[in-house]
Order: C-alpha cells, then structure tokens, then sequence
C-alpha cells in the first residue's frame, strides 16, 4: 500500500520550485494561483533568499503549491491511487488536496490566510521551534514542560520539537533532556502548534466558513491524533484547530503501519518525512520528490505499490 505524504513548513529551501516550473503547464498554474491569492509564487519559488522564504506568510503557500504541482506531475491522483495521505503542519492542506476534500484554490487561499494569520501572532512575542535529537519521548517532554516550553511536534523515530519563547529555547539549549543528543533550530517564524497561536485559530476559522469540503476520496490520516477522517467537516475543523495544537506524527505512522503501508513518497520539497519514515517504518520503501529527476522512480514505485 502507498501512502502520499506532504511536507510541513522549514522543508524549503531558497530556488526548491525552480526545475518544477520548467515542466509543461507548471508556470501557467501557478501564475494562475499567485493570481489568485495575492502572492508571486514563481519568484518565491525560484529567486527569494533563504530570509525571504522563511517568512510564515510565504513559505506556507508556497509549501502547498510545490507539493500539489509535484504530485500532479508524478499523475492524476486516481492514477496514482494511494491507500492513505497525509501531510505535517501546513502539509496537511496540501493533503486534503490529494484526498479530494479541497480544491486547489480553495486551499491556497485557506492557506495564504493561515499563513498571515500565523505571521501576526508569531509577532506578538519572539518564539521559535527546536527540533530535539535522541532521548527518550517520555524524559523529553517532562523535561519540556519544567522549561515552559511545548512538545509542539512529536514526529516519533527519537524527534520532538520544542516551541515557545527564545528565553525558553536558550534554556534548553544549555539545559538539555537527558540522552538527547543535540537541539537542532529550526528554520521557522514562530512557536507554531502552540498557545501562541490561539490568535490566528479565530481567523482561520472564519476563513473556512467561506469554503464547502468534500468528503475524503481516500484514507486521511490526521495530525490530531494519527486517526483517519472520513468526513471533508471534520477535516477541515481539524485544520483549523491544528495551528495552536501539537502535531502527532509519531500516531500518523503508527496508523500508516496498522493500514499495511509497504511505500511512501513526499512531495516535493520531500525529504524530511522519508527520513523519518526510514527509521520508525522500517522495510517500507520511501522516496521523496526533491526534482523532476524523481518522477520516473516515484512513477514505478506507484506501479509496485498501489491498490488495485
């Protein structure tokens, strides 16, 4: 079984759309999305600074966008017909594309306004994330909790990440949890999945309002709780609550197991969740879709894998 999954914000990096814009049609649809929401997708995508792309109200459209122009190159959905998707954080718009819950404009204009919602309560207080590296789930996260800091994302394979303040993130830095190895930050804007985020849920949830989710064409694995939706409302209230909740990766690869996965592929810009997939999912193949260069093996790991 296959299981199509979407990276989540700090995935990218400054240039990551250029080579997907050279393929046929690419540049016209994505023309039509930065039309669409206000934002010049192509030059973010291609010509912005690591700075510039990693300001939240940027890189979380332009997530979406690249993971949705991957798969559609890699083929239509129904081709590729995956078992389950899934995305991290903001990745989880871009699934509900690939799950047939939103339209691509639907979701990029949700998330052009999660992202500017986020940005501007990440401007109340100076926050961040750190990714921790090693230790023992349990030690880490009381050891968290004693710092004032959240376990924002417990993404399993010995990864969490910590959100809260500076002064908080200094902390652990000097204070580490027992059997970590090292604290990684990260390349992001705020302390996202956190009470920092309350703000930005309100407006996110006004946002939806606006939108008509179709239910699930196929198995969605939500950041929640690792469970499957099948309702397109109850995805859609997930997302919106999502931004100031942690995200449970380490659940969502324990259902990908408890489904029977046998491969995963990332979208573009892949790489975080297969690495992560390489050591909690042993014996599953996994690729991620870095450049176009990867179609064709994605391609034949899609023949190999899906359901008939």
């Amino acid at each position: 079984m296959l299981v199509l999954v979407a990276p989540g914000q700090g995935a990218q990096t400054p240039g990551f759309l250029t080579d997907w814009l050279a393929l046929p049609g690419a540049a016209d649809r994505v023309a039509a999305w930065s039309d669409a929401i206000g934002l010049d997708l192509a030059h973010f995508g291609t010509k912005a600074d690591a700075d510039e792309i990693r300001d939240t109200s940027v890189a979380q459209p332009l997530l979406v966008a690249a993971g949705i122009l991957s798969a559609a190159a890699l083929g239509d959905i129904s081709g590729i017909a995956p078992g389950a998707v899934a995305g991290h954080s903001v990745g989880e718009i871009t699934a509900a594309v690939f799950a047939g819950v939103l339209d691509d404009t639907a979701a990029l204009s949700l998330v052009r306004r999660r992202g500017l919602a986020m940005a501007e309560a990440a401007a109340v207080t100076e926050t961040g994330m750190s990714a921790l590296l090693g230790g023992d789930p349990e030690v880490s996260v009381a050891h968290l909790e004693r710092l004032g800091l959240t376990p924002a994302n417990v993404n399993g394979a010995g990864q969490i990440v910590a959100a809260g303040t500076m002064e908080q993130l200094a902390a652990l830095n000097e204070d580490k949890p027992e059997g970590v190895r090292k604290v990684v930050p990260l390349k992001v804007a705020g302390a996202f999945h956190t009470h920092h985020m309350a703000p930005a849920v309100d407006k996110l949830a006004e946002a939806a309002k606006a939108l008509t989710p179709a239910d699930p064409k196929v198995t969605y694995v939500s950041n929640k709780d690792g469970q499957a939706v099948a309702s397109g409302t109850a995805v859609l209230d997930r997302l919106v609550g999502q931004v100031a909740n942690p995200v449970r990766w380490d659940l969502c690869m324990e259902t990908f197991k408890e489904l029977g996965v046998t491969a995963i592929i990332e979208v573009c810009p892949g790489g975080t969740l297969t690495g992560l997939a390489k050591r909690a999912l042993p014996g599953v193949q996994t690729l991620a879709l870095k450049t176009p260069d990867n179609l064709d093996a994605a391609r034949e790991l899609v023949a190999e894998h899906t359901q008939a």
